[in-house]
């Protein structure tokens, strides 16, 4: 799937519909991601600020897409496990910007070479329309080469 396709599917995709999630870029070359959140009657909680779901919900599928669609069909790639920090109340809109270099990449084929599986930890920040950091999420992926 070409990152135009995706991006409509995804704006689309009733979970991210729903809670307000909106995908503004998908790079071409899948290695950059911006998702934006705007703060609504769907995605607020009883004291008015985000919903701590509505947040890790907005960073879910982006790293393992990236990872997946860089290293390509030789590769099984997931999610092994995540945990999000709350750091401050998130009000208005408020952005994560996941990127993936390729010197990651090219370690994620190095310790895949010989089949091993491989736990890297990769993290993006959820920042507000000031620049501050609202919650900050830590996926932990599992890739794999496989087997020929």
């Amino acid at each position: 799937m070409n990152h135009r396709l995706a991006k409509v599917i995804f704006n689309l995709w009733l979970p991210f519909l729903g809670a307000g999630i909106k995908v503004r870029h998908i790079h071409p070359d899948w290695k950059a991601v911006d998702v934006q959140l705007r703060l609504g009657l769907t995605n607020r909680n009883y004291v008015g600020v985000h919903f701590g779901g509505s947040l890790y919900a907005m960073t879910d599928p982006f790293f393992m897409l990236m990872v997946l669609k860089n290293l390509g069909k030789d590769y099984i790639v997931w999610d092994k496990a995540s945990s999000i920090d709350y750091i401050k109340p998130g009000r208005g809109v408020v952005t994560a910007r996941f990127r993936i270099e390729d010197h990651q990449l090219q370690q994620f084929r190095d310790a895949t070479a010989n089949g091993d599986k491989h736990l890297p930890q990769l993290s993006v920040s959820i920042v507000d329309s000031d620049g501050n950091e609202v919650a900050r999420v830590n996926k932990t992926l599992y890739i794999r080469r496989k087997k020929s």
